[in-house]
């Protein structure tokens, strides 16, 4: 910028202070975003995640198999609803109002109503690193690179041991949105991506768009609700964990088939999730032990003290069967059985709203 130095009067002067100011001002925010670590953006991104209005539309792809949605995401106050939307042939939705969570299946002609922590976007559980889990992924990043138009940032979870999957993810330098992300195995490969192909933030977002596109008045109806299973305490648990893991949650379930409750346990090392189910062997029960998929997830079946004992992640499947082959019983079984204080989950029929 080029200063008229004929024209010194006060307000010239003020003017060229104010610029100035303005300038200095936003070299100070880009700044302090272009230093941000890491971490930070992941910070950002999950906060953006859980606290912004959007819609978008994004392709999620497994393996071979790739599939178009839509989300609708709103938050007022501390009320939050979502809306996930198959733009494909199923036309599957899932609609969450705070914690109830209705799940359309209109090849299936049915609605399943269950309930689901209000703090879990639909959008999946994405990487948000807690004190001490560097020690089991090393984070990297924070490069520029353009997406749809938009500066993104590149951060990478990078695991340090082969218990657990790496993350690439791709956040908007200026909302904090993740505009792609990628699981990756310790080759570098990707085993799934969710890429945005639009999103906006609107200010608002009315109800007519929570609506389901279906008339399901006539589908069959499932309500999982939720019940006190009994009063005796959980008797499994892993006695080895791989580096890192740690409890997460522990509960009991009783569910359409069992005549006894299913145990449900759930580690994480902060950033990957993995499931644990226990639930009585079944006298003319097929064998089912060893590995298998569960679409990216990786799963281990194994039978302990007449028990079946299944565990689901998306990890390594060396992850899994370290953690099904340590899953013992506690203490002796009761005449009453195995059971928790906590809530279970039985399917009752339910009439459409």
């Amino acid at each position: 910028m080029r200063l008229d130095s004929r024209l010194p009067t006060r307000n010239g002067r003020s003017r060229h202070h104010v610029a100035v100011m303005a300038s200095l001002s936003l070299l100070l925010v880009a700044g302090m975003a272009s230093g941000a670590e890491p971490k930070e953006w992941l910070e950002r991104m999950n906060k953006a995640l859980t606290t912004r209005n959007y819609v978008g539309v994004f392709t999620h792809v497994r393996g071979t198999r790739a599939e178009t949605l839509r989300i609708i995401h709103r938050v007022r106050g501390r009320d939050v609803s979502e809306r996930l939307l198959s733009l494909d042939a199923s036309g599957r939705e899932f609609i969450r109002e705070g914690d109830e969570l209705t799940c359309y299946f209109p090849d299936k002609r049915t609605v399943l109503v269950e309930r689901r922590a209000p703090d879990g976007p639909l959008l999946g559980a994405l990487p948000s690193l807690a004190e001490g889990d560097s020690q089991v992924y090393e984070i990297r990043g924070g490069e520029r690179e353009r997406m749809l138009g938009r500066t993104t940032r590149v951060v990478a979870l990078h695991p340090r041991d082969e218990y657990r999957y790496g993350y690439r993810l791709w956040i908007d330098e200026q909302t904090s949105m993740p505009l792609k992300t990628q699981l990756c195995d310790q080759s570098g490969q990707v085993i799934e991506q969710i890429l945005f192909s639009s999103i906006d933030l609107p200010e608002r977002i009315p109800d007519s768009m929570f609506k389901p596109q279906v008339d399901a008045s006539s589908y069959r109806w499932l309500r999982a609700d939720r019940r006190v299973a009994s009063t005796t305490p959980a008797l499994w648990d892993a006695m080895r964990l791989p580096p890192g893991f740690r409890i997460a949650s522990r509960a009991n379930q009783s569910l359409p088939g069992s005549s006894e409750p299913v145990a449900h346990l759930v580690f994480t090392d902060g950033v990957a999730s993995v499931s644990v189910f226990v639930e009585p062997r079944k006298a003319d029960a097929r064998s089912a032990e060893g590995p298998a998929r569960v679409g990216s997830s990786s799963a281990f079946t194994t039978v302990v003290d007449d028990h079946q004992v299944t565990v689901v992640g998306e990890v390594p499947p060396t992850t899994v069967k370290f953690i099904a082959t340590q899953v013992k019983s506690t203490s002796p079984r009761s005449s009453s059985g195995q059971a928790s204080a906590t809530q279970g989950l039985a399917i009752s029929p339910q009439r459409p709203k």
